[in-house]
């Protein structure tokens, strides 16, 4: 019987944990073969335990570096790097620049203690699942029908980095494992703080069985991104109609439903196109029925 996609899940805050995630020891811990689990692990997040362990490690020491002015061998020893030799290596490849460079650089100017932490936040929740948004129906799990919980909001303007995208309503998961990554690893890699967690906006129909959609971070200093398929949209403030849905990803298109069915009864116009913010993350909350989306729709003054 193939490792259901709720076991790989269950795995993953051990990974990011910092204890023993070896192969052998995640396989023991699921009971099952490493040959088995290996192949589920790489099916479920499109990495391996051993490079999925070693970005986490990657991630949290980055952070730390931003945050703290700890030696930098004491953040290598910490994340679980043998050596100072071993993580200025393994940093380099991951981040283009060594530790002091990064730390040198920083999260920019303009970044204060509070977006310094609230980056740190962000990554810590986000990078174990940064791939894994809109996961097909977790199988030990019976789809049931969103709790939704509407309600009028007033939204601060946001900047966020995207990758836009035109694709089929069946492979938006597809779609988000390839771009939610990209973001992220951009945004670390260039000292871009996140200020939110990751999201998605849809644009519009594009035409027979596809939507336009740009998938990334909120962030909170101002960047253009790379000059390529990374660009930076506004999200716009003022006020707004935020539905809380809870469960699986598959039924978020019943969420999206009853809020433009509460805006047609309230009398409300939507003021551009729609996003989910991803406040839980798969990676740290195995069970679907713990997921919390916000479905946010801006509404004309």
């Amino acid at each position: 019987m193939p490792i259901p996609t709720s076991l790989v899940l269950e795995l993953l805050p051990a990974c990011r944990a910092g204890g023993d995630a070896s192969l052998a020891a995640l396989a023991r811990r699921a009971r099952r073969s490493p040959f088995e689990l290996h192949r589920a692990f790489l099916r479920v997040t499109g990495e391996t335990p051993k490079r999925f362990t070693a970005r986490m490690r990657l991630e949290r020491a980055a952070v730390e570096l931003v945050r703290s002015r700890r030696p930098i061998l004491d953040v290598a020893l910490d994340a679980g790097f043998a050596s100072h030799e071993v993580f200025s290596r393994a940093f380099l490849r991951r981040f283009g620049m060594s530790p002091r460079a990064y730390r040198e650089r920083g999260l920019g100017p303009s970044a204060t203690r509070k977006v310094a932490a609230r980056h740190a936040d962000v990554v810590g929740a986000a990078g174990p699942c940064i791939g894994l948004h809109h996961l097909p129906t977790v199988e030990r799990t019976p789809i049931t029908m969103p709790t939704v919980t509407i309600a009028r909001r007033d939204l601060a303007p946001a900047t966020a980095l995207v990758i836009r995208r035109k694709c089929a309503v069946s492979e938006i998961a597809n779609t988000l494992s390839a771009c939610l990554p990209r973001v992220f690893a951009w945004c670390q890699q260039h000292g871009v703080p996140f200020a939110g967690p990751p999201m998605t906006r849809y644009l519009a129909a594009s035409g027979p069985g596809l939507v336009s959609l740009e998938a990334g971070l909120p962030i909170a200093v101002p960047s253009t991104g790379d000059g390529g398929d990374i660009v930076a949209i506004e999200l716009p403030g003022g006020p707004a109609a935020v539905a809380i849905h809870e469960g699986n990803y598959d039924t978020l298109a019943a969420t999206h439903a009853a809020v433009e069915r509460w805006l047609d009864a309230e009398h409300l116009e939507p003021n551009g196109p729609p996003w989910e913010s991803y406040v839980t993350d798969p990676g740290t909350t195995p069970d679907p029925k713990d997921w919390r989306t916000e479905v946010v729709y801006p509404l004309r003054r």
